[in-house]
């Protein structure tokens, strides 16, 4: 998905219609999306469809930023470890350690 997708999916799923608040969803998406790859989720990862839930996340977790929360939930850094691992069983990696 490139980012006018991500955006108009996200804004789906949080029930927005317009363009009003674009800029400010796409500086939370541009956050939740560079969380993610620190968190060494790939970017093909990051771009699939199935990461749509994992953005919305983390973005509806920065929209409640106003209320004095100012920090992502527990779900979302749940599921960003979800979708990093599932990252590397695609790519043929084992999440075995070789420390014996």
């Amino acid at each position: 998905m490139n980012d006018l997708e991500i955006l108009s999916k996200v804004k789906k799923a949080m029930g927005i219609s317009g363009d009003y608040q674009d800029d400010l969803l796409e500086i939370y998406i541009t956050s939740v999306m560079d969380f993610m790859k620190n968190a060494g989720v790939s970017d093909s990862a990051m771009r699939d469809k199935r990461s749509v839930a994992v953005i919305t996340r983390g973005v509806i977790d920065l929209w409640g930023y106003s209320s004095g929360k100012g920090k992502f939930s527990t779900l979302f850094i749940e599921m960003v470890g979800q979708l990093r691992m599932t990252r590397g069983k695609e790519e043929g990696e084992t999440n075995e350690s070789t420390v014996q």
